[in-house]
């Protein structure tokens, strides 16, 4: 028996496991699905897309789009000790103030920025000049980048010679400008979850994490949650909580396992034979970031040839090195038209091929850099492709189905296009890679159909005030949250690992009934 049980060992379940355990009367089990964060390729910022498509990475597909002309994508999520932020690109951004205090005024009682921030504070451990804006002595590293590839500067640079200005820190009072990110990094290697906040705690005897177990199913006694249903290796096990069970399985995972629970949409789950425990909109409202990316070959000599054994000895010798680069290393956030009030779009630049979802692979010098929509208004959906656990979901997203979208979309590009012609990078360009064929607003939106991707932050799925209260607690039931970026009401402005830990360092305080600090 336990008092705590948190499904999910990723970005969010990592902290919850964390600060629950530090109450030393309260046993807390870890669940994960996946293995342990022991791939040399986890830890080596550079290395990160090797893992897609591996026994790390659950690897959806998504089903076929209506916007992207029937195109399916690749819906990359990590399947390990820290999750997707042991496989991300370990950009550290809040999002805009403007997002939590939306939350709030929809209804999300003490989730505006005044409220969160001391949260994003409080994990930090920020290794640069000091600043009001960051906090010190937190779990989590948040540093500098240490590659700094010229490929990298020069998109800084003809982002300038565009009229963009210049901006030092994305997590300063205003997200506008171009430059460099910051990153969780810690001596030049990955900081995810697992590394900032698991394993200091796996020392703790009233902690225990089992990896390798597939969560089939909440168990309930009435209408409380009571504990959850296992896969480990074929076999069926259960565990027990007396105190609440906390999903922490993701925006895809966490609606799916619901839904086989008996909690969302009520015909739908009749339509695979499952009974409805409560009728909740569990799995709507999914948001993701879409990205449209340019790439160009270069004669500038670019990631392709970081993998070298000098590069690993500097890497592993002083923390330095091509091989510390997080392949998305400079962008920025701009407003593609008068009268926004913060950006629409963020840009991320990579000194590297990346083409065709990031799984093609990399054959000549290159660069690539692209846009996202921040506030998208398309909306997608998780549904059940079956009643067998085993079965992923089917997920639709819904990409550009918006007039909203669509327009975003096509002055994105634009945006871009004119920052490629400036002196900074054309002098770096030896040929078209992949450029839109045509200029015209239907070329330009052709061409994002062909190209675009997710940027991996899905969210929104088990919404605040929809599925869950604004103390996380499920609607209908008692002894059940959910913990990680489903519980958004709407996606962030900008990367969501940085938001998904700050929710769980809440949602420890709620689970704990601790006051939010100072």
């Amino acid at each position: 028996m336990y008092d705590y049980i948190i499904v999910g060992a990723g970005s969010a379940g990592c902290v919850l496991a964390a600060r629950l355990s530090e109450d030393a009367d309260r046993r807390v089990l870890l669940v994960e699905a996946g293995p342990v964060d022991d791939a040399p390729e986890i830890h080596v910022p550079a290395a990160f897309a090797k893992l897609f498509q591996t026994k790390y990475d659950w690897s959806y597909l998504g089903a076929c789009e209506p916007g992207l002309d029937g195109r399916r994508r690749y819906l990359p999520r990590g399947r390990m000790l820290g999750g997707s932020s042991s496989m991300n690109a370990m950009i550290y951004i809040r999002g805009n103030r403007r997002d939590y205090d939306a939350w709030a005024a929809a209804g999300a009682e003490g989730w505006s920025w005044d409220d969160v921030l001391p949260y994003f504070l409080r994990a930090e451990d920020f290794r640069g000049r000091k600043s009001p804006w960051h906090g010190t002595g937190g779990p989590l590293t948040v540093s500098e980048g240490r590659s700094r590839h010229p490929l990298a500067d020069a998109y800084v640079t003809a982002a300038q010679e565009a009229g963009h200005p210049f901006t030092a820190d994305f997590n300063g009072p205003e997200q506008d400008g171009v430059g460099h990110y910051h990153l969780t990094q810690r001596d030049g290697m990955r900081c995810s979850t697992a590394v900032a906040y698991l394993r200091p705690a796996l020392a703790r005897p009233n902690l225990d994490v089992l990896t390798g177990a597939q969560c089939t199913r909440i168990l309930f006694d009435g209408d409380r949650a009571r504990g959850v249903e296992l896969d480990r290796g074929g076999e069926l096990l259960q565990r027990h909580a007396e105190r609440e069970v906390v999903l922490s399985a993701g925006a895809y995972n966490s609606p799916h396992l619901l839904m086989l629970s008996g909690i969302g949409p009520a015909g739908e789950l009749a339509a695979h034979g499952i009974a409805a425990r409560v009728d909740l909109p569990v799995g709507e409202n999914l948001q993701d970031h879409p990205h449209v990316g340019l790439s160009y070959l270069t004669d500038t000599e670019s990631l392709l040839t970081a993998g070298t054994p000098e590069n690993m000895r500097l890497l592993e010798s002083e923390g330095r090195g091509p091989l510390t680069s997080n392949i998305g290393e400079a962008g920025g956030f701009h407003r593609t038209r008068d009268g926004l009030d913060a950006p629409d779009i963020q840009v991320h630049a990579a000194p590297v091929m990346f083409h065709d979802e990031g799984i093609s692979p990399v054959t000549d010098h290159a660069f690539m850099f692209g846009a996202a929509l921040l506030t998208p208004t398309s909306r997608g959906k998780v549904s059940l492709r079956s009643p067998v656990p085993s079965a992923a979901p089917h997920i639709l997203h819904n990409y550009l189905t918006t007039e909203d979208d669509r327009a975003t979309m096509v002055r994105a590009l634009r945006m871009l296009l004119d920052i490629a012609d400036r002196p900074g990078l054309r002098k770096h360009r030896r040929a078209d890679f992949r450029v839109p064929g045509s200029l015209t607003d239907a070329g330009l939106l052709d061409f994002a159909r062909r190209e675009l991707h997710t940027l991996y932050h899905p969210a929104g799925t088990c919404a605040i005030g929809p599925v869950v209260d604004s103390r996380l607690r499920v609607h209908g039931v008692s002894g059940l949250r959910v913990v990680d970026a489903s519980v958004m009401p709407t996606v962030v402005r900008g990367n969501t690992n940085a938001p998904t830990i700050m929710i769980a360092e809440k949602a420890a305080d709620l689970l704990r009934g601790l006051p939010a600090p100072a």
